[in-house]
This record gives structure tokens, C-alpha cells and sequence, in this order.
């Protein structure tokens, strides 16, 4: 009966904006709102009341969003870049890597009537869970914050480095962040993650405050 009231008691679920219909969407029950859950590789940006969730690991997430009319978004990268292009533009439409996930979703959401003087971003990950030679997590970090130096937009929180996995809650509408960092024992699972997406890149073609909890 408790299941059926809270079922009934649910907002019907929000319309995305064009282009989202693939991200995977579940009501949750501890903020009684949809969330949008995002994978690597991807991004979502809402004009609506729904929240953002993602895990990650050395992968960065970057949450932006318009200060004044609350639309906002989240990406997930894994990579800073493919390695290559010119004039500093991304060679590739994919967002694993960082230098298309950040333009991308930047446009997106002014595409949508964000306004590039009004945009906060909120950085997350890059931490130490893949155990190889090249710290992925710190190069992630290292081209997210010069990437938006370079671009001059305004970073106003972040959570960044260290060897935990974390998932994070995003509320694009008030930018609002919930920051949970996981057991080390979820770093085995998320390692083994990561590393099946990363060599999956070699073969696939290109198609406000924090507060932890």
C-alpha cells in the first residue's frame, strides 16, 4: 500500500529537451524528484526542476549552469582529448573527451537561453583509481581548469583529486551540489569500469555550495 501512495503520489516525469530522450531517468526516492543519470561519455542539460546524478572515478564531471534562469547541465569525461585537431578545436563529437564535452554543453545549454556572462561551474572527480603509469585523474584536472581559465568562466566550487570514487547530486535549478565520497571499496568495481570504457575509446567510432552527505 506505502508503495502504491508513493507511486501515485510521483509528478509525471519531465519533458527532456531534444536530444536527451536516451539518458536514463529514475525517481528518487530520498529527494522526490526525477533524476537523470548519466554514464561516461555523456551529458545532460534541463530547463526543468529535474536533478543529475553520476559516479565517478578519475573520470571529471563539470556541472554548469545559468545563475539567473537555473538551466544548467552536467557532462562526464574521460579523457581531456583524442590527441590531435587544430586551433585548439575538439577533433572529435563525442563527449568522452573533455574538450568536446565542455564546448558542447556549454552551447547546448546556451542554445537554450543561457547566457555566457551568467554561467557557474562547479568541478568534480579526477581522482586516482586506475592503477597505471599516467595519473588520468590529474590530467583530467589539469585541462578542465585551464580549459575554463582559458574560456573565463567562473568556477565556484570544486572537489577534485584524492583517491576516493564520489557520486554526485546536482540540482541545476538552484545549483546546489551533494558531494558523497565512496568506500574504497567501490574503487575496485569503478577501476574496472573505467578501464573497459578507456579501451573502448580505442575502438568504438566517433559517433552554490557543496555539501557532502
Amino acid at each position: 500500500m506505502d508503495a502504491a501512495l508513493n507511486h501515485a503520489s510521483r509528478a509525471s516525469p519531465p519533458k527532456v529537451l531534444p536530444g536527451f530522450e536516451s539518458i536514463a531517468m529514475y525517481w528518487d526516492n530520498t529527494h522526490q524528484q526525477y533524476s537523470a543519470r548519466i554514464k561516461p561519455g555523456e551529458f545532460y542539460v534541463t530547463r526543468g526542476e529535474e536533478i543529475i546524478t553520476t559516479v565517478l572515478g578519475s573520470c571529471v564531471a563539470a556541472c554548469i549552469r545559468d545563475k539567473v534562469s537555473g538551466i544548467g547541465g552536467v557532462n562526464h569525461f574521460m579523457l581531456p582529448d583524442s590527441g590531435g585537431g587544430d586551433n585548439g578545436k575538439p577533433v572529435t563529437e563525442s563527449a568522452r573527451y573533455g574538450s568536446y564535452a565542455m564546448e558542447v554543453m556549454i552551447n547546448t545549454i546556451m542554445s537554450h537561453g543561457g547566457r555566457r556572462g551568467a554561467l557557474e561551474v562547479k568541478l568534480f572527480g579526477g581522482s586516482r583509481v586506475l592503477r597505471s603509469a599516467s595519473d588520468i585523474g590529474d590530467q583530467n584536472i589539469v585541462f578542465v581548469r585551464a580549459y575554463l581559465r582559458d574560456e573565463g568562466l567562473d568556477v565556484v566550487g570544486e572537489d577534485l583529486g584524492g583517491v576516493n570514487p564520489r557520486k554526485i547530486v546536482y540540482f541545476p535549478a538552484t545549483g546546489k551540489t551533494l558531494v558523497k565520497k565512496l568506500p574504497m571499496e567501490n574503487e575496485q568495481k569503478i577501476e574496472r569500469e573505467e578501464a573497459r570504457y578507456r579501451r573502448s575509446l580505442n575502438v568504438q567510432p566517433v559517433s552554490g555550495d557543496i555539501d557532502l552527505f
